[in-house]
């Protein structure tokens, strides 16, 4: 198990044929081997399960990666208001190339591409 700095960017959308470097999210999160979130150690250490959201023309926001009575959600303040669902992050492999899919506070859902992995140190 290694704990991995994930870096999502949106992927392609009607609005966005292709894709927005721009609007992007830094993840941490512990990955196995097969690149599986390792979702004992992340709820052992969901302090360390952070992410940092970019956005064109919105000032950056940090939050946690928590769970959910659904799965799991990225969420910035305490309530559910502003929560963004992580489509099946227990089963999707993360891995450059690979997609997320996160259903918006608003309800809508927008495709993230894994861009880029890099090692956290001293975590694995």
């Amino acid at each position: 198990m290694q704990w991995q700095s994930v870096r999502l960017e949106l992927a392609r959308t009607p609005d966005f044929p292709d894709g927005s470097a721009s609007r992007a999210y830094l993840v941490h999160l512990p990955l196995d081997d097969d690149g599986g979130v390792d979702l004992d150690e992340l709820k052992k250490s969901r302090a360390s399960a952070t992410v940092r959201r970019f956005w064109p023309n919105e000032r950056d926001i940090s939050g946690y990666v928590i769970p959910t009575g659904t799965g799991w959600a990225f969420s910035y303040r305490i309530g559910d208001d502003d929560d963004e669902q992580l489509y099946h992050l227990e089963s999707h492999r993360i891995a450059p190339g690979e997609y997320l899919t996160l259903r918006e506070p608003d309800g809508g859902s927008l495709p993230f591409r894994v861009a880029q992995m890099t090692p956290l140190p001293g975590t694995g």
